[in-house]
């Protein structure tokens, strides 16, 4: 057990500067106004978005969107792009209100859902990703996620997500598994969909070997029922794949870093749609007077885009496209390496880190430290603490 008073305080402070560095997201300021949306992906929408915003003279200071079984959520900071400053006007607000929902709403059908909404700045703001979450979540974008039949044996050579779930009954427990690919940010996005499904982590145990990870987890509902039931697992299967599946990068990935101007975001969005393409996924911030940023981009039909026009698009935006990746193997889904290009052309391999040689290279860091304390079950409990 560890009982030195010492070691206990230096355990937060190590576990601190690790999440720090690995989870928390670049760019994201809490003293501009944030826009969220939720709806129905199509090409061209952040592009009516940027332009919408750039028409009331709205400067984007950070920008993320996520897009996951045609589903979108996005959460735009803005400033007053003459001011450069947090937009005070209550009016300009309704005014940017009204039309970014005449724009979400445009292709929507009666019925369909959709939202948009505008938050003041503010310093308790929830953490930009673990909010990208909680606005799919809300938005159901779980709900075409298919789980596995439960039986192991399809997990050997299998790349896909898998999620089996069993009631420990003795202990009122369900214990959840779940195998996929091995990524970044892996654990935190598991916990954001327990957490908000409303389940309370008690043990939990993950490995990892080669570009595969296993997790293993003890849960009850924060309320303390657990009903069992079959729909209820289901359900349960269905977030945790949701929540794996959003993050995977699909597509070309373009890393770019230019002069921060106003209107920016519109440019850079406008010429992929000029140009066939459609974005799934994009992460741009602002420092300063640079601007850096990541786009992930298919073509119309959510397949992987040529790249002899992904080149046009380069040379169109400039030699602001630091570096163009794409998938070894010619698919949309994530690996355990990419090929990248650079603003010369090169190609060039670059490993991507993963969970297991990521994280726990972190945790062998104070591995004397936690002593003969479970250091997986410790950090789970830490991540859920600070969520």
């Amino acid at each position: 057990a560890l009982t030195d008073p010492r070691r206990r305080g230096e355990i937060p402070k190590e576990l601190q500067t690790c999440l720090t560095r690995d989870v928390k997201p670049c760019h994201v300021s809490t003293e501009h106004t944030a826009l969220e949306t939720t709806g129905r992906d199509r090409p061209g929408l952040m592009s009516e978005i940027s332009a919408a915003l750039y028409e009331l003279r709205c400067h984007v200071t950070a920008a993320v969107a996520w897009t996951h079984n045609a589903r979108v959520a996005c959460i735009i900071h803005i400033e007053d792009g003459l001011m450069r400053g947090p937009i005070m006007a209550s009016k300009k607000l309704a005014q940017a209100h009204e039309k970014l929902k005449s724009v979400v709403e445009a292709h929507h059908e009666s019925g369909e859902r959709w939202s948009v909404r505008l938050t003041a700045p503010a310093v308790g703001r929830t953490h930009t990703e673990r909010r990208l979450h909680q606005l799919m979540y809300a938005d159901r974008d779980y709900k075409q996620c298919q789980g596995s039949d439960g039986s192991c044996r399809q997990w050997n050579g299998c790349t896909n997500t898998h999620v089996t779930i069993e009631a420990c009954r003795e202990k009122g427990y369900l214990v959840v598994n779940i195998r996929c690919r091995d990524r970044t940010k892996l654990l935190f996005d598991t916990v954001c969909a327990l957490t908000d499904m409303q389940y309370v982590v008690f043990h939990a145990a993950i490995s990892s070997k080669g570009t595969m990870a296993d997790q293993e987890y003890f849960i009850r509902r924060q309320d303390g029922f657990s009903s069992n039931t079959q729909s209820e697992r289901e359900k349960l299967a269905q977030c945790l794949i949701a929540a794996i599946e959003r993050r995977e990068s699909h597509g070309l990935r373009l890393d770019i870093c230019t002069q921060n101007k106003m209107g920016l975001l519109s440019d850079v969005t406008r010429v992929f749609r000029e140009n066939g393409l459609s974005i799934t996924r994009v992460e741009i911030g602002t420092q300063g007077e640079r601007a850096t940023g990541t786009f992930h981009v298919t073509d119309a039909s959510g397949h992987e885009a040529d790249l002899r026009t992904v080149e046009l698009v380069r040379q169109e935006i400039g030699g602001s496209v630091l570096r163009v990746y794409r998938s070894p193997n010619g698919t949309s889904r994530a690996s355990s390496s990419s090929i990248s290009r650079n603003s010369s052309g090169e190609v060039e391999e670059r490993a991507k880190f993963s969970l297991g040689n990521l994280l726990w290279s972190q945790l062998e860091r104070f591995r004397r430290i936690l002593g003969s304390l479970n250091h997986k079950q410790f950090l789970i409990m830490y991540i859920i603490h600070y969520l």
